[in-house]
């Protein structure tokens, strides 16, 4: 039988969660599959679990802790983890934005956040995220909007994006919260420091077809790149990998619109949602 992964504790909450569990379950002399059957879930679960890949529902976790003994301390922990407002995998990324110097998106199916309104946020993260609370949601959305704050710096980052086609004609809330939205990017598209292109979908096939990429730029340390999927998102560090993305967007940009029909065509969608 192969050697139990080695875990490290420190890399996330999620990771601390499964090192607690993974301690809390060998304590009981119990295997995964065991502590999988009295719970009951699939023992491949418990592995995802003690592997920080996964955190449990709230209901598995109450099991999980009363099953091991645990008087509480994984359900104070669970508890933590969703009170954060950004996953663990989204808060790296967020810290090596907060001081890039330039910015290249790729987004496939929502404007970014940092150039959304407050109502369209609240609709992507309702409709993305459906088990949150009323008031969780709130939180993210605070969250989001304060993140904005990076491009009202005094020297902010250089942002160039590339919206897919289905970012602008997708109704997200309505025609209102649209016509809003839209017309946020329009604007935003007027600042010195930021670019907006659209994607037609007559561009047919691209390279970026499995996601969102961002590529980040920094003044004294070499690009990274992030690719973002649904409830998932990978930083990208090593160089070679970093190329290969960066190459990946530019072909993207080759193919989008010219800025100035980028805004032509988001105009002519604002008219399209109407009043």
């Amino acid at each position: 039988m192969p050697a139990p992964k080695e875990l490290d504790p420190s890399a996330s909450l999620a990771a601390l969660y499964g090192a607690k569990l993974r301690k809390l379950r060998l304590r009981a002399g119990l295997t995964q599959r065991q502590l999988g059957a009295e719970v009951p879930i699939a023992h491949s679960r418990v592995a995802q679990f003690e592997l920080g890949n996964e955190v449990p529902p709230e209901d598995v976790d109450a099991k999980l802790d009363k099953i091991l003994g645990a008087d509480g301390d994984l359900t104070d922990l669970w508890g933590h983890i969703h009170r954060t407002p950004f996953p663990d995998w989204a808060s790296k990324f967020m810290e090596y934005e907060s001081k890039a110097v330039g910015m290249h998106k790729y987004v496939a199916a929502s404007v970014p956040g940092l150039l959304q309104t407050a109502a369209y946020a609240r609709e992507v993260l309702h409709r993305g995220q459906p088990w949150c609370t009323y008031g969780e949601i709130e939180a993210k959305v605070t969250a989001r909007m304060k993140r904005q704050s990076l491009l009202r710096k005094q020297r902010p980052p250089l942002l160039w994006v590339v919206l897919d086609e289905a970012v602008i004609r997708r109704s997200v809330g309505g025609g209102a919260v649209m016509r809003e939205q839209l017309a946020v990017v329009v604007e935003a598209a007027k600042a010195p420091f930021i670019e907006i292109q659209v994607l037609p979908f007559s561009a047919g096939g691209h390279s970026a077809m499995g996601g969102s990429l961002t590529v980040l730029s920094f003044e004294n340390r070499p690009d990274v790149a992030y690719l973002e999927a649904g409830h998932s998102g990978e930083l990208v560090e090593d160089r070679a990998m970093v190329a290969r993305h960066s190459y990946r967007y530019d072909l993207v940009h080759a193919q989008a619109l010219s800025p100035e029909a980028s805004t032509a065509l988001i105009q002519q969608a604002m008219e399209e949602f109407g009043v």
